[in-house]
């Protein structure tokens, strides 16, 4: 009998770590996306920094933005659709008219930034309410899906990045290998 409940005893203290254990690594829709947001921001600051100074002005075509466009583009919507998160973090001022590869990825940084302060603000509750004010296209969308979409809008214009980088004989960076 005492080798039984022994038996017992082990298994409930097994199954507790256990529980405690999965309790701590709950999923957190704000967490995820805080984490996709703070990872897209470094891999776009890597691949804006990839093209030579001398063709930061470069497109592919004549109807086209130019790579340089394409960093302040990310930059304006990231700042713009944001605030719809409803954060008490000031969003920047993003200079439309910042020409030059420095000036130009700093615009983008700070929208990133923007956007992490505002995630970091969120709960997983507040990421399911509404967002204030989504852009018309969007509809009514909860906070979570305005950082989606932004998510996704970002990866879209990396793909065309990759694209002016290949027409420039460059390799972008998270297809470098070592």
């Amino acid at each position: 009998m005492k080798s039984a409940m022994r038996t017992v005893g082990m298994a409930l203290i097994v199954f507790g770590m256990g529980a405690l254990r999965a309790s701590a690594q709950a999923p957190s829709i704000q967490a995820d996306l805080l984490k996709d947001w703070t990872s897209l921001k470094d891999t776009m600051h890597k691949i804006a920094t990839e093209m030579p100074d001398d063709k930061f002005t470069f497109k592919a075509t004549p109807a086209e933005r130019d790579y340089g466009q394409q960093i302040m583009h990310v930059a304006q919507v990231n700042a713009m659709l944001l605030k719809a998160l409803g954060a008490k973090a000031p969003a920047p001022a993003i200079d439309m008219k910042a020409t030059g590869k420095a000036a130009t990825i700093k615009q983008m940084d700070d929208s990133f930034d923007y956007g992490i302060a505002a995630i970091k603000e969120q709960t997983d509750q507040t990421m399911m309410q509404a967002a204030m004010n989504p852009p018309p296209f969007m509809g009514a969308s909860t906070r979570a899906r305005v950082v989606s979409f932004l998510i996704g809008h970002t990866w879209d214009i990396y793909g065309q990045m990759v694209v002016y980088l290949r027409l420039n004989g460059k390799v972008p960076p998270a297809s470098q290998r070592p």
